[in-house]
């Protein structure tokens, strides 16, 4: 007759332990997460309306804001007719919507005008430039934060037409 294999010893958990939801040694330590004041960084839920997020001045036709979370970045932009986003690429998805207005987009060799419930999809390093047609708001969504908005290095918005 063959012999059963020997099963390992099973460690149980005791009462005191599976109350307060820990494991004991033998079986993985649960990973805590360490929480920061960098929104950038931070998981975490959020209501922000747009009217408590600072309206930043780019130039006199360009102002902007932003929320920031861990892998995504949202913006509302509102561009003055004439308002010139000089040609650029950034390793960012980026994605526009226009709420109101139009811009006429310069990308890959073509021009695009998006009109108020339209979307432009562009993607990482693929050089674009923009003009509003008319005053316009849209919402811009990047993947990842764009961190040249956000340390506000992003010279070829600031100052000018």
């Amino acid at each position: 007759m063959a012999k059963a294999k020997a099963r390992p010893a099973v460690k149980r958990r005791s009462l005191k332990s599976r109350k307060a939801g820990r494991k004991t040694a033998g079986h993985k330590k649960a990973v805590r997460k360490t929480v920061t004041k960098n929104p950038a960084t931070q998981m975490e839920l959020r209501h922000v309306p747009w009217n408590t997020v600072d309206l930043e001045d780019l130039n006199p036709l360009l102002q902007r804001q932003f929320v920031v979370g861990h892998d995504i970045m949202v913006a509302r932009v509102l561009m003055k007719k004439g308002c010139v986003i000089p040609l650029h690429s950034h390793h960012n998805e980026q994605f526009t919507y226009i709420l109101e207005g139009a811009l006429k987009f310069w990308v890959d060799g073509k021009e695009i005008v998006v009109n108020a419930g339209e979307v432009l999809t562009i993607p990482p390093h693929m050089p674009h430039k923009a003009e509003a047609m008319v005053d316009t708001v849209d919402l811009d969504v990047f993947n990842p934060p764009r961190a040249d908005w956000i340390d506000q290095t992003d010279q070829y918005l600031r100052g000018g037409k």
